[in-house]
């Protein structure tokens, strides 16, 4: 190699290796990977990867196959390259008459497989052998951070499922639905959240809250928020007071995130509900014509402030109209007034007496809650007709 020669290939193995490892995917690391060995030294490439699929194949195929090695041959020397680290290795394969190469893909100590070349042309050189070194050891950092990635994001997800739950039972005189939408594809839950408490004589909580953030964090934030709201409502309090305790006991822990929340309190036998919010966003109701509107709920400082404040706002309610309790991700959009976002839900318009599944069915699919920009929880319930269950009053 001249002097002049090298910068100008140095470079072109920079931009060659630049090319690999551009996600976190696996997958895509090794397609990158057979692409750029193809293009550098010709003839077929393919990765056999080791401790990750049950059964062996070569994969990310580029080139004619049948210039590859067969595979027994070919996992024989990936698994006695295990110690080896960016060396190319050189094998006699029988009954096989074109040049092989195989280089290990090796990162830490561990063998993930091995990069296969074979062309039936000119035997393989010292120089392309080093090329094929230098962009396997590239590509086997990557796929090392993509399994390590895989093994944390498994770890998270067992832990969020851990932390989801279903919102408790609430009373057989209520219709109750929930919908819980993550955004993006990385999390199951975040920090939104919607519950149910059974109450006596009939009464029932209904309780969504969202926590600050995002992630993992802010799941077990709302876990620890459920659970509070679940020992504090077995002392039947109204929701001023549940929220103001619940306040209490989140100022008292400084790591625990603030949370917005907004709790009702359903009583059929009374025809009326009582609720109470903490920084949250107003309740929704909609009419025996399918018609919304929105219940104008004095607003209190949110969850975990200390600072109390929170007042009571009671209605009147019957079995047509079906309240619809949510989290700010149902409405907001980027670089819209909030007054707006909230008049467009109102906007919603329904079947009457659709059924409470439907009606979050509609309202989902009406505000084009698949997009969000942050998580959706969001509730429904309605009154059922007091004569079909006469146990209703029964704790």
């Amino acid at each position: 190699m001249s002097g002049a020669g090298a910068p100008s290939r140095l470079a072109a193995l920079r931009a060659a290796a630049s090319r690999i490892g551009t996600t976190l995917d696996e997958d895509t690391t090794c397609a990158e990977l057979t692409r750029e060995v193809a293009g550098q030294v010709g003839g077929a490439a393919a990765v056999l990867r080791l401790g990750r699929r049950a059964g062996s194949r070569y994969e990310a195929v580029v080139g004619n196959p049948a210039l590859l090695p067969g595979l027994p041959w070919a996992e024989g020397v990936a698994r006695g390259a295990a110690g080896t680290t960016g060396s190319a290795l050189w094998h006699p394969v029988a009954d096989h008459a074109g040049q092989v190469l195989c280089v290990p893909v090796v990162a830490g100590g561990r063998c993930y497989g091995a990069l296969v070349g074979a062309r039936d042309t000119a035997p393989f050189t010292a120089a392309e052998a080093e090329v094929l070194a230098f962009l396997t050891e590239h590509a086997a950092s990557h796929v090392r951070h993509a399994r390590e990635h895989d093994a944390v994001s498994a770890i998270v997800g067992k832990l969020q499922r851990a932390l989801l739950s279903e919102p408790g039972r609430p009373h057989p005189n209520l219709d109750v639905a929930t919908r819980y939408l993550p955004v993006g594809q990385s999390t199951l839950i975040g920090g939104d959240w919607c519950e149910t408490v059974r109450l006596h004589f009939g009464r029932t909580l209904l309780v969504v809250g969202d926590v600050m953030g995002h992630g993992l964090e802010a799941a077990v934030d709302m876990t620890a928020y459920r659970s509070a709201l679940r020992y504090i409502a077995s002392a039947d309090l109204p929701p001023h007071r549940l929220l103001r305790q619940l306040d209490a006991l989140a100022a008292g822990e400084p790591e625990r995130r603030p949370a917005t929340c907004l709790i009702a309190q359903v009583d059929p036998n009374r025809g009326q509900v009582t609720f109470a919010s903490a920084g949250h966003l107003p309740p929704a109701v909609t009419d025996e014509r399918g018609r919304t509107s929105l219940l104008p709920v004095p607003v209190g400082p949110p969850l975990g402030t200390g600072l109390g404040g929170y007042e009571p706002a009671t209605y009147r309610l019957d079995p047509s109209q079906t309240l619809v309790l949510f989290t700010d991700g149902l409405v907001e959009r980027r670089g819209e007034d909030i007054d707006h976002s909230l008049g467009r839900l109102a906007g919603v318009r329904f079947r009457p007496a659709s059924p409470v599944e439907d009606v979050l069915d509609t309202v989902l699919a009406r505000l084009d809650a698949r997009h969000a920009e942050d998580d959706v929880a969001v509730l429904a319930a309605r009154l059922r007709d007091r004569g079909a269950h006469p146990d209703d009053s029964a704790p």
